[in-house]
């Protein structure tokens, strides 16, 4: 059957001049590199490992997923889409191959694995075939342009978090999930079965997939970890993505234009906030840096639901259903909620399709159960007690909006509660209304995402059930579930590439002009708008309904303007492309405030230092002084615990010794274990402020650096195997007795490294 895909995209007379040109056809993504490469340098990347980082990606990801997706799914007939799907798969190769290193222990698997790949397609002559391209079908130069200002983009958003994160040894605080993924980073560098590296003897049960991921760059490149995760990792992971929802877009719409624009959409868009300072639930990015889960996730996602709905068009995947329950678990090992909203798209496209052609349509079937099987082969190998905190309560992420918060939710408490929260289910006639309005106005707000669900494609296409019902389904379960750390939002985090795809997908070609000029207008009603949005002085139901409708209104009012001077003057035409003008208006406001949002910050003044929580360049140089010398396996015992570190009431999520000092640590920071994750609420504390959960090693720990006595060393050294003590006198008193039953091999500061030497 053929597919959009089989159809070379239209290109013009000039275009097809140039396609013997190579290196006028690369000009494009040179501005993208330098672009990525200026900023990786003005954020003290050495320039060596920037070099070294970009051959590791182009020949261990991009080179071996390109010729593995080719041999297994086929080519799309032009370099930069099979490369970009090549990488997304590439990730999926590089993990096997760190797999079979951490289940045997022998790091040489890793870089074994990747060379026995691409030997493999070298050596075999019908996979040499898999190094070119047999039927080209090249894409228009405007595309590749396009790319590269989108690919620009991304690298400028890069930015912000690297002036806002600076590599260690600095005195600062980094968010704590940066320090726990970090430490799992490190975990990921040892042999299975994995720990909780800051909970010794602890099984890990999360999805660490991203942190193996980075793991292996800095195996392969021996580039630091910090380095790698801080720094080199991120770039690279986000411009697959890129590639992966452009080449989704082209799929679903077979125009070569809707890739850029929903690439643009998805990743340098956001929801509309004109200009006020409320950001709605949702309003960010749908790849973080302080989540690598998250943003790993995405390329792969993309790479599943793409294979996904050419399968549910006709197209036979012959060997690659051997690969989708791998790509499944891989999917679920990333981030657990990514699964889920594919799982309810494929399923409305499959009864759509049992509805149409009232027989069982057997290629939905298949692919539900290989997502199935990836969501409980997911729930069975990475979660843990922390996961099972998931709980059903509609509207609780109302809990995360200021204007319900300060109003109907100031008593809901910490806690699931009841099937509504607290505040909803005592609402009176006037506060249900406000709840009205404000579920109404974050409905706009994300009007960039959420226009394609209401223009359905033309031609019936299966497409829109199915990319459809994954936004629907990551949307409703932002608003059907409850997590103590507000995690439901992962749900819609991850449909936001989606359904920016479906709402570009929805433009049609007709009235172009007049989509660009509107589109124009959106962007610059966004960047020029005053600033109409301002927190009430009182929180009531009045004032924060007139602080969030007015600049609404006022939008509102000059869209009806425009369309009636529109009408006046080309009447009937004005009247048939004003739906297109309108969803062009939507996608060119929230490109802009995206952009705009990125050039803001990038001017804005550096995150202030706070001393009470930073941790200072002392106890970081000290932390990576243990990394560099301390054995792979070493155990560490450490007093700190807490942030700030001398806190009465314990904030436990340091993370920060087992994060630079790379290495499991006795106890350090315990608020992600299972233990106590699963005890929010007890006592009226969160998670977080739950007590240690194992008090006896808790108190022993304690006491060896606050007595420095002999008999609790030797316990520590010969019971529980410790090797090393990292002592900070910001967490506590040390007691000058430590110096005579441990050794003294590294100080800075307020930190100091003790090493226990076994007793001859």
């Amino acid at each position: 059957m053929t597919t959009l895909l089989d159809q070379p995209p239209v290109a013009s007379p000039r275009a097809e001049e140039r396609r013997g040109r190579p290196l006028w056809r690369a000009l494009p993504w040179l501005v993208p590199a330098v672009v990525a490469a200026g900023v990786l340098l003005r954020y003290d990347t050495p320039a060596g490992q920037i070099a070294v980082y970009a051959l590791y990606f182009a020949v261990a990801v991009v080179l071996p997923g390109t010729l593995v997706l080719r041999a297994l799914y086929g080519s799309r007939g032009n370099w930069p889409e099979d490369l970009g799907l090549g990488a997304a798969a590439g990730l999926l190769v590089q993990l096997a191959g760190w797999a079979l290193a951490a289940a045997t222990g022998v790091e040489l698997l890793l870089p074994a694995w990747i060379g026995a790949v691409l030997l493999l397609f070298v050596a075999v002559p019908r996979l040499r075939r898999h190094w070119r391209i047999s039927e080209p079908s090249p894409l228009p130069l405007a595309w590749s342009w396009g790319m590269a200002v989108v690919l620009s983009l991304v690298a400028l958003w890069g930015a912000i978090t690297f002036r806002a994160t600076p590599l260690p040894p600095v005195t600062f605080q980094l968010y704590q999930d940066v320090y726990y993924h970090l430490a799992l980073v490190h975990e990921m560098m040892r042999a299975m079965p994995f720990q909780v590296p800051q909970v010794y003897g602890e099984t890990l049960r999360y999805h660490y997939l991203s942190d193996a991921d980075i793991a292996s760059a800095s195996m392969l490149t021996g580039i630091s970890p910090v380095t790698v995760y801080l720094r080199l990792w991120l770039l690279p992971i986000v411009g697959v993505a890129v590639f992966v929802f452009a080449a989704l877009a082209r799929t679903i719409s077979g125009r070569w234009w809707t890739g850029p624009v929903a690439a643009a959409a998805a990743f340098a868009g956001r929801a509309i906030t004109f200009n006020g300072p409320l950001s709605p639930v949702g309003g960010g990015s749908p790849v973080s840096f302080i989540s690598p889960s998250q943003t790993y996730a995405v390329p792969l996602i993309g790479l599943f639901a793409l294979v996904c709905l050419e399968a549910l068009r006709g197209r036979k995947l012959g060997r690659m259903w051997a690969v989708l329950p791998v790509l499944a678990v891989v999917c679920a090992g990333s981030k657990s909620s990514v699964l889920p909203p594919l799982f309810a798209g494929v399923g409305l496209a499959g009864l759509v399709l049992l509805l149409r052609r009232r027989a069982m349509p057997w290629t939905a079937a298949g692919l539900l159960a290989t997502i199935a099987f990836g969501i409980v082969a997911g729930l069975k190998l990475f979660a843990g007690g922390g996961a099972g905190t998931l709980g059903l309560q509609p509207l609780a992420t109302l809990r995360s909006v200021d204007p319900y918060v300060v109003t109907l939710g100031d008593q809901d408490g910490i806690t699931l509660g009841g099937f509504w929260p607290h505040g909803v289910a005592e609402a009176g006639a006037t506060g249900k209304l406000f709840i009205f309005f404000l579920l109404a106005w974050w409905v706009l707000a994300q009007a960039p995402r959420l226009l394609g669900l209401v223009v359905p494609l033309p031609g019936r296409d299966i497409a829109w059930w199915m990319v459809g019902g994954i936004v629907i389904g990551g949307t409703a379960a932002l608003w059907l579930f409850w997590h103590p750390s507000g995690s439901q939002g992962y749900f819609y985090l991850g449909v936001i590439p989606f359904a920016a795809v479906l709402t570009v997908c929805a433009v049609p070609d007709r009235f172009h002009k007049a989509a660009i000029a509107a589109a124009a207008a959106g962007a610059l009603w966004a960047v020029v708008a005053p600033q109409t949005t301002h927190r009430p002085a009182v929180n009531t139901f009045t004032s924060w309904g007139l602080a969030l409708a007015v600049p609404f209104l006022i939008t509102a009012g000059l869209v009806v303007l425009v369309a009636g001077v529109a009408f006046v003057i080309w009447r009937r035409r004005a009247l048939v492309a004003l739906p297109t003008a309108l969803m062009a208006v939507v996608i060119g406001a929230g490109l802009a405030t995206g952009i705009n949002n990125t050039i803001t910050n990038l001017q804005s003044p550096k995150p202030a230092v706070r001393p009470a929580t930073a941790v200072t360049a002392a106890e970081m140089r000290a932390a990576l002084w243990l990394d560099e010398h301390a054995g792979r396996d070493d155990l560490v015992a450490t007093n700190v615990h807490c942030v700030p570190l001398d806190a009465v009431k314990c904030n436990s999520r340091a993370f920060w010794v087992a994060a630079l000092g790379g290495r499991r640590t006795l106890i350090e920071s315990w608020a992600y274990s299972d233990a106590a994750v699963a005890a929010h609420g007890v006592n009226g504390l969160a998670y977080y402020f739950q007590p240690a959960p194992d008090p006896a090693v808790f108190a022993l720990n304690q006491r060896a650096f606050a007595q420095g006595d002999a008999a609790d060393i030797k316990k520590l050294r010969e019971v529980y195997g410790v090797r090393w003590l990292f002592a900070d006198s910001r967490a506590g008193a040390i007691s000058p007795a430590l110096e005579r039953v441990a050794t003294v091999r590294y100080r800075d500061g307020a930190a100091t490294v003790y090493e226990l030497v076994p007793a001859a």
